[in-house]
């Protein structure tokens, strides 16, 4: 052990390196990692109220069945009754708050209709798909189905 610590001198050069990295390392942290963060488990804390301010776009299924309850009616015996209305629709919270001030467009189904149905095998097997290229030629899917109740 007498022999070991004789000619320690590379020891002591490499507890002083690595001290220097540890505290290199601590102060490089503390400059970059908000204070905030680790308040609600990985996250940082300050970002909910980062969110907060940020204008509510979508107004949910809610608001939509107040005002479109015959839509709703179809759409809900239909296969798309669980995918939410602005998932093809868009944001519609401008529309919910005030009709007549905001007029959503309707889709275009040529492209959105693909968005989902477009032919992958990564795709689950049961969601229909197709080539629409082949399938219809360029003719919008509303022309020859029911976008609130599709049929396979």
């Amino acid at each position: 052990m007498k022999r070991f610590f004789q000619d320690s001198e590379h020891l002591v050069r490499l507890a002083v390196v690595l001290a220097v990295c540890v505290v290199a390392f601590l102060l490089i942290r503390n400059a970059v990692v908000p204070p905030s963060f680790g308040q609600y488990g990985h996250y940082r804390g300050a970002s909910l109220e980062e969110i907060r301010q940020h204008p509510i776009t979508y107004a949910g299924r809610a608001a939509c069945e107040m005002c479109h309850e015959p839509a709703l009616k179809i759409l809900n015996t239909g296969r798309h009754k669980r995918i939410s209305c602005e998932a093809c629709h868009g944001p519609q919270a401008k529309h919910a708050g005030d009709p007549s001030a905001k007029k959503p467009q309707l889709p275009d189904t040529t492209i959105l209709c693909g968005r989902c149905h477009e032919a992958d095998k990564a795709k689950p097997k049961g969601l229909p798909q197709v080539v629409t290229k082949e399938h219809s030629g360029g003719v919008a899917c509303k022309d020859c189905h029911k976008p609130h109740q599709p049929k396979l």
